[in-house]
Order: structure tokens, then C-alpha cells, then sequence
């Protein structure tokens, strides 16, 4: 069960990076790493927004075939680990990345929440299996999940000290893509021990 939920884990995270790399490559307009968000990949937000294809179907089936597989491997994390806090954390890990591609940019209530959600229960999901991982892995969880957890704070409460230095994309991406490596790292350690440590 832990490799099954380890496989569906490195899936997910190697379709949501190369569905954000394929995204940028067909974006019809100029797009900017430190300016613009990875959600306008799927829209540019409101009040103009704009969905441009192919780039919109890329990221947001992507988002959700990805967010369906977190799902799906936290089932099997859950089915066979005494710590329950990370099962949950990542089933929400997924149900966020599942929000971001069913709620597009372009929703201004529901797409802030779920990417919160999705960006959240990363870093949270990172600093719990540290708990469940052996050194020196756990040590790199711990890193990363207080790096999502850092650059999620000072994006949302502190952006006046980050934004100006990397712009809004940079710093939405010094989150998102600690989350993926988090996860790619996580589920190559799940697929290659029949255990993982119980805490």
C-alpha cells in the first residue's frame, strides 16, 4: 500500500510540473515567472480575465488528474499508517490541487481558498513526515516544508518585503515548487521501503 501511495504521489508531482512547464511553453501572450502567477496558466484573474488556450487545458487537467491521484494515494497512506495527521494533511494537499484546476483563476472566492489549502497542507505535509522518514530525508522534509510554510506567510501577510524582490510569481513559486519536490521526494521514499517509520 505505502508503494502504491508512493507511486500515485510521484505522478502526481511530475504531471503537476511538466503541466505547468507545457503550459508556459504554449501561452499565447508574454508570460512572466516573477510577475505572473502559475494560476494564470489557467486564467488571468479578475475583473479582466482572460483564459487562454491551449495553456488553460493543459494546467487545469493537470491540476486535476493530479489532485484526483493525492487523493487517491492519501487513501492508501491512511489504510496502512498509524500517523493519520499526515494521511489528511495530504488528502487536503490534493483536494486544494483539485480546486485549482476546477476553480480557475477567473472564480475570485473559491480559487484563493483552495490554492490556500492546496499550499498550506503542503508545507504542513512536509514538516509532518519528517516524523515518518529516516535522516537524512527527514532533514530535507523539515527544510522544505518550512520553506512553503515561510514563503506562504510573507506572500500572504508580508508581501510588501518579498513581492518587490521576486514579484508575485516568484513568490508563489518559492511555495509551489517545494511542494512538488517535497512530493516527488516523498513518493520515490514510499516506493522504495515496505515501512516507513511510525511516530
Amino acid at each position: 500500500m505505502n508503494k502504491v501511495a508512493g507511486l500515485l504521489f510521484f505522478i502526481a508531482g511530475s504531471l503537476i510540473l511538466m503541466g505547468i512547464i507545457t503550459a508556459e511553453i504554449f501561452f499565447t501572450a508574454n508570460y512572466s515567472i516573477s510577475l505572473d502567477m502559475i494560476s494564470t496558466l489557467g486564467s488571468s484573474p479578475p475583473p479582466d480575465s482572460i483564459v487562454r488556450e491551449p495553456s488553460a487545458a493543459i494546467f487545469d487537467s493537470s491540476m486535476i488528474i493530479s489532485g484526483l491521484l493525492i487523493i487517491l494515494g492519501s487513501y492508501f497512506l491512511l489504510k496502512t499508517h498509524k500517523n493519520k495527521y499526515l494521511g489528511f494533511v495530504i488528502f487536503f494537499l490534493g483536494l486544494g490541487a483539485l480546486g485549482v484546476g476546477v476553480f480557475p483563476a477567473f472564480h475570485p472566492v473559491a480559487h484563493p481558498i483552495v490554492a490556500l489549502i492546496a499550499f498550506l497542507s503542503g508545507g504542513l505535509a512536509a514538516v509532518i513526515s519528517f516524523k515518518v522518514t529516516k535522516k537524512p530525508f527527514s532533514y530535507i522534509c523539515l527544510i522544505l516544508g518550512i520553506i512553503i510554510l515561510v514563503f506562504l506567510t510573507l506572500g500572504v501577510l508580508f508581501s510588501d518585503l518579498v513581492v518587490p524582490v521576486l514579484g508575485r510569481g516568484g513568490t508563489e513559486r518559492w511555495v509551489a515548487y517545494p511542494t512538488i519536490v517535497w512530493l516527488l521526494g516523498f513518493g520515490s521514499f514510499l516506493m522504495a521501503r515496505d515501512k516507513i517509520v511510525s511516530s
